[in-house]
């Protein structure tokens, strides 16, 4: 299989940049499949999921690549936080979020569509906010505007000043994309990121 036959199944401009830090040849393409959860579906098990049916829904378009999809789910106790899609819903995500701490699931799945081997993986980072009250929470959600991140916050942003900690292998996991895991899974299909081109 060629680098130049990869295919990030997401349309996620985070997912994009990030990839792009691995210096190979890649196009995007959006899968849209349906994200919603099954019955005692755990978040790790959702998110494995959800990133494989993403890589199988672009196998018929591109029958000859390697397919990368990812997928994150983000629990607070034992509540999924979604994409806040506006202020309101931001700063009511931070204000819960608030002195608690929030885990994402961040899953790494490469299909190869021309022979459907799959390999996929699972990466778990634990994020610790401070005690945050309500204008340092409307301070931030003016300034970044994180209405596209699951969680409400960027930590790749100013979203940082929001946390105490973060306990995880891959700060990228964070953003979208484990990339550590990721080198890996493309090491057993042969792509190897700093191999002389």
């Amino acid at each position: 299989m060629q680098t130049n036959n990869l295919v990030l199944a997401s349309s996620s401009i985070y997912r994009k940049r990030l990839l792009e830090k691995l210096h190979l040849n890649f196009i995007c393409a959006d899968s849209g499949i349906n994200e919603s959860s099954k019955k005692n579906e755990n978040p790790g098990q959702l998110a494995l999921r959800l990133a494989e049916e993403k890589a199988r829904a672009l196998a018929s378009d591109y029958p000859e690549h390697l397919i990368i999809a990812s997928d994150q789910v983000a629990m607070l106790d034992q509540t999924q936080l979604q994409k806040p899609g506006n202020q309101h819903n931001a700063i009511e995500q931070l204000q819960l979020s608030s002195g608690s701490k929030v885990t994402f699931y961040t899953s790494i799945c490469i299909l190869n569509s021309a022979t459907n081997e799959i390999k996929i993986d699972l990466d778990s980072c634990t994020v610790y906010f401070k005690k945050l009250n309500y204008q340092q929470i409307k301070n931030y959600i003016d300034i970044e505007q994180p209405y596209d991140c699951a969680g409400s916050f960027k930590s790749e942003g100013l979203g940082i000043a929001l946390l105490e900690r973060i306990e995880g292998d891959d700060p990228n996991a964070l953003i979208g994309l484990p990339l550590i895991k990721l080198i890996g899974l493309l090491d057993a299909f042969n792509i190897h990121v700093l191999k002389k081109m």
